[in-house]
């Protein structure tokens, strides 16, 4: 059983929901030296996630950002932590609904994802710069 950690720095996202499963893969090629096993996507943030979903109709991303802002809206008056900014209560609500890992197989080398499915990076601060990834990756090797 072999073991591999990384740390991958994302390209700035606006507020949203985007897919960063290509960009991640191109940061991470040690995952074609595995032939099976597990790879841990940790968010190193406070107020950005991490979750698996449609990686196809780009429209699911913009009804997630909707419906997250509607639900968890800024400026809620029983807000106290208030002093980051209108977006910055709900960027950690949001954060922890939707959680700061995922756990993806490996397969031959590769993220054994569904035919739809792709990684997202909820980033929901209006200006949340750069984010980090830790990545460990377990796993027998080829």
């Amino acid at each position: 059983m072999a073991w591999f950690q990384k740390t991958i720095q994302l390209t700035a996202k606006q507020r949203g929901f985007h897919l960063i499963t290509d960009e991640l893969v191109k940061k991470l090629t040690e995952i074609s030296e595995f032939k099976i096993g597990l790879a841990h996507f940790f968010i190193m943030h406070t107020s950005a996630s991490l979750t698996i979903n449609e990686n196809a109709d780009p429209t699911v991303r913009s009804d997630f950002e909707a419906h997250f802002n509607h639900f968890v809206p800024e400026n809620a008056a029983y807000y106290q932590h208030t002093y980051e900014g209108p977006d910055d209560m709900p960027a950690h609500i949001k954060a922890s609904l939707l959680g700061a890992s995922i756990t993806v197989p490996i397969s031959s080398g590769l993220l054994a994802l569904g035919t739809w499915q792709g990684i997202y990076l909820g980033e929901h601060r209006k200006h949340g710069g750069s984010r980090r990834v830790i990545v460990t990756i377990q796993g027998e090797r080829f």
